[in-house]
């Protein structure tokens, strides 16, 4: 491996030379970005791979939602469709990504688009959804194109970026300097017992500004639920059955290992992230069930797995029963989750002020 680091790094020093080309022509005005006057929050990261974006988004939308009309706006990654589209009750995984699918499931009230052009994203959103207050775009930090009033940058703790290198070397796929964009740094999957000292360890590595303000968060994983709703679930979660455990996430490690604490994993499945599942994959999974007698056996995926999972539908009765997920949410340590909100609280009250404002002195 660490032949193949240096076999890269030529690679990963031109990537990184691009990286900062581009970042200064922004800097500088060549490229323009686009500033909007309705509350606009992004949350992102500078790596490759799971740092807890959805969780986390999903977190803001439960904080505001109900004093606001919230629209979330997403690449849709990996869907098989292109341009602007609004998510509605008859969309898909396939339609608009697997991670917009779980919003729009759980959260049926917001509004769901998706778009790869985050500005034509959102100038369209506003035309098709006036009423909108606040927009939360789901991984976009490094995507300029787009001011957004508030910045959100996680970092895994399982691989901080002040710890890392650019692709393919490492995992970076913007510079560790841009973390100065940021408004509010979180540190996400945290242990829960993350210590005071090494909490400011890690502050004073990522060396922020005096106005940045750092979170640290952690998993709470909740109830197991069943994938298919429709499905004849006869065996019982609590029983102790036998578990294979299936994720195609970025990092499955702490899923997996939350697993092993509460079951008898039989096997672990790990799959490219996004994966797209099909009958004859899941299909396969069953039959691998089939030989297993000793006791009942599921199948236990996550969340944003479940979302594409679900999309099968034509699947046996007997299939489905088996197949079970986790949701997750995020929680604070040190108690700041209330300090947190009041933050992105008051920032869209703010800008839903100001925007009042604004087209009462338009009208006039």
């Amino acid at each position: 491996m660490q032949i193949i680091r240096i076999i890269l790094f030529p690679i990963a020093l031109l990537y990184g030379a691009a990286v900062y080309v581009r970042n200064f022509l922004f800097d500088i005005g060549i490229k323009k970005s686009t500033s909007f006057s309705r509350a606009v929050v992004c949350i992102g990261n500078l790596t490759v791979g799971g740092t807890g974006k959805t969780p986390h988004t999903e977190h803001l939308i439960n904080l505001l939602k109900d004093d606001f009309n919230v629209a979330t706006l997403s690449r849709g990654y990996k869907r098989r469709t292109k341009g602007f589209l609004l998510a509605s009750s008859s969309s898909t995984a396939s339609d608009i990504g697997d991670e917009p699918m779980q919003m729009q499931t759980k959260f049926p009230g917001i509004t769901v688009a998706v778009d790869e052009q985050r500005v034509r994203g959102i100038k369209t959103l506003l035309q098709q959804k006036p009423s909108t207050d606040v927009i939360l775009l789901d991984d976009a930090f490094q995507h300029r194109y787009v001011k957004p009033g508030l910045a959100i940058l996680l970092t895994d703790y399982n691989n901080l970026i002040y710890k890392d290198f650019f692709l393919p070397t490492g995992t970076l796929r913007d510079s560790f300097a841009q973390r100065k964009r940021a408004n509010v740094v979180i540190v996400t999957k945290c242990p829960s017992d993350l210590s005071d000292v090494d909490q400011q360890k890690i502050i004073g590595k990522l060396k922020l500004q005096s106005n940045q303000q750092v979170y640290f968060t952690t998993y709470t994983y909740g109830s197991i639920e069943p994938v298919f709703s429709d499905a004849n679930t006869a065996i019982n979660p609590k029983s102790q059955p036998n578990v294979i455990a299936l994720a195609g996430i970025a990092n499955p490690k702490p899923f997996f290992g939350y697993l092993k604490d509460l079951y008898a994993v039989d096997r672990t499945i790990q799959l490219p992230d996004h994966y797209h599942f099909t009958e004859k994959k899941i299909r396969a999974i069953f039959e691998r069930i089939s030989v297993l007698k000793n006791r009942p056996t599921i199948v236990i995926t996550t969340e944003k797995d479940a979302a594409r999972i679900k999309e099968l539908n034509n699947l046996p009765a007997e299939v489905k029963r088996v197949f079970y997920f986790i949701p997750i949410r995020v929680s604070f340590l040190n108690g700041n989750e209330e300090e947190f909100n009041c933050k992105i609280h008051e920032y869209a009250r703010e800008s839903k002020r100001n925007n009042g404002l604004h087209s009462q002195q338009g009208n006039r």
